[in-house]
């Protein structure tokens, strides 16, 4: 063999055994792909993982889901890198309906192709329940009945059985049902009645059964009842103004009011409430009346087991 031959042979051996480049060997291979677990599952979102190895290729990877695995929605478009090491990542996903399987699974393309992990499930929790309600009308005048209104919302509202509890002032004997269960209806609402609410009251509705759940608390206030009128006597330009009071507000302050629309109302005397019967206090003073026109007096309450309220408007002529 000519000494030419023998170089061109070793120079072809030696060529053959050069290690392959890695980027030369990832350009023909596929990402290789891991389907996770999830995590932060609620009724309406969860966290999907899983793993990438973009095997030395510009890869981005979605996670497919859906209630059936043909999915149907997917999380956007991220990207992976073009390392070689396996790496961890995750997407968020929302607008799930509650009590109901999901499907997923992680998929990772690179210009050497696509490749999807396998297909793993998960189910989400129904809709935590929630109380809201409302007394109607707040304040309510000493003695009125009301309505205690409310809604139970979440998974399982409809036609659940709830209670209504009254911790009345001075808000230390804690919290105790008033009359009997209600059942919600099919939109999850309720309504008690109240009646003959004697003082301020905390109020609260809490579901009955497995899982009991509380409605923040409300504040029924209750306004004296206040009665009021007026009587001629002989002195020119006075009258004597007069009533009562439910329940009885002995001390409690008492201001004439002439009435102006557009304007403010007009202070006209003062007085206070005197003692009457156990359950009723009056108030009465002869007050000079300048003009003609809607009056009206302000029982102003300075405790805490009741709160002020205005008398119906009077003409005085």
């Amino acid at each position: 063999m000519s000494r030419n031959a023998v170089l061109v042979a070793l120079a072809s051996a030696f060529a053959f055994a050069l290690p392959v480049s890695p980027g030369l060997a990832a350009s023909s291979t596929t990402p290789s792909v891991s389907t996770a677990g999830v995590s932060n599952v609620s009724y309406s979102s969860a966290i999907l993982h899983g793993s990438v190895n973009p095997r030395g290729q510009e890869t981005n990877y979605v996670f497919q889901y859906g209630p059936t695995r043909s999915y149907g929605s997917q999380t956007p478009l991220s990207p992976a890198g073009n390392g070689t090491r396996t790496i961890k990542v995750s997407q968020s996903v929302n607008g799930l309906q509650p009590l109901r399987t999901y499907h997923y699974r992680i998929a990772a393309s690179s210009p050497a192709g696509t490749t999807s992990g396998s297909d793993r499930t998960f189910t989400t929790p129904g809709i935590p329940l929630s109380v809201a309600i409302a007394g109607v009308p707040n304040p309510v005048v000493f003695g009125n009945p009301f309505l205690l209104e409310g809604t139970l919302s979440g998974t399982g509202a409809a036609n659940h059985q709830i209670v209504l509890q009254a911790n009345p002032f001075p808000y230390t004997g804690g919290f105790r049902m008033v009359g009997n269960p209600e059942v919600t209806n099919s939109a999850g609402g309720f309504s008690f009645p109240f009646l003959g609410l004697l003082e301020n009251t905390q109020l609260r509705v809490a579901t009955v059964g497995k899982t009991q759940v509380s409605s923040p608390v409300v504040l029924e206030n209750v306004a004296v009842r206040v009665s009021f009128h007026a009587h001629a006597v002989s002195r020119r330009g006075f009258v004597r103004l007069y009533g009562t009071v439910a329940p009885a507000e002995v001390g409690a302050l008492v201001g004439f009011q002439l009435l102006q629309p557009g304007h403010r109302s007009v202070n006209e005397g003062v007085t206070v409430v005197k003692a009457g019967t156990s359950t009723v206090s009056r108030f009465s003073r002869v007050v000079r009346v300048p003009r003609r026109g809607l009056y009206r007096v302000l029982i102003k309450i300075s405790d805490a087991a009741h709160v002020s309220n205005y008398s119906a408007p009077i003409l005085i002529r």
